[in-house]
């Protein structure tokens, strides 16, 4: 399994409007002329897709100098944008959280975060079962978390190090309400590749980040 490049083949949206969100979730800022190529339109076409989102408040541009010339425009998703990628059950699952922490204790929510860690453990070794070498391990890890929402996708960088992103938070609420989750997510990455596999997470939708991003490195 290879890394992705910026291309418009791992999804299917309804409409170029669609497309467009997609494309600047997965990647972050993009000129018009970038969408247009990975959608196989003109910089033109993707302009005027990009106002049309604008109006609607959907997308913001902002200028960037490179070099001689004009300033480059890029664009990038409005919090209302990010608002419309799903974040599974938030109000509920939220709710459910303080009622363990509130009527059971915090050692209650310790011991459903600690199930729920060791049943994900469990069922990406089992996936992971017959990839031996580390990047087949991430890829197979990254397949297994866009199934689950993340919008997760991994390349190896210059230095031989790889890098495993998520574009999109699906628990985000109930991450945001308990962090162990995100902890108990990082153990089970590190323990699931392996021994010998060294993982950072160096962006954190939680805190911030635009996406959640993991570095990993043969220890």
């Amino acid at each position: 399994m290879s890394s992705r490049s910026l291309d418009n083949s791992a999804w299917s949206p309804r409409n170029p409007a669609e497309r467009v969100l997609m494309l600047l979730k997965m990647h972050g800022t993009l000129s018009a002329s970038a969408i247009g190529t990975a959608l196989g339109t003109s910089g033109e076409a993707a302009r005027q897709q990009l106002a049309r989102l604008a109006e609607t408040g959907l997308v913001i541009a902002t200028s960037e100098a490179r070099g001689v010339g004009r300033p480059t425009q890029l664009w990038a998703l409005t919090a209302a944008a990010q608002a419309r990628f799903p974040d599974t059950h938030a109000a509920l699952t939220v709710q459910l959280l303080d009622i363990v922490r509130t009527t059971l204790g915090e050692g209650a929510l310790d011991s459903v975060i600690a199930t729920r860690e060791a049943a994900t453990r469990t069922a990406y070794e089992a996936a992971m079962a017959d990839a031996t070498v580390l990047s087949d391990r991430v890829a197979c890890l990254a397949d297994l978390r866009s199934q689950e929402g993340y919008m997760a996708e991994w390349h190896q960088q210059d230095d031989g190090s790889l890098l495993l992103l998520e574009n999109h938070c699906p628990i985000c609420a109930a991450a945001t309400a308990c962090q162990g989750f995100c902890r108990a997510e990082l153990e089970v990455f590190r323990a699931v590749l392996g021994p010998t596999a060294e993982v950072t997470r160096t962006e954190h939708i939680v805190s911030g980040g635009r996406r959640c991003s993991y570095v990993i490195r043969e220890a």
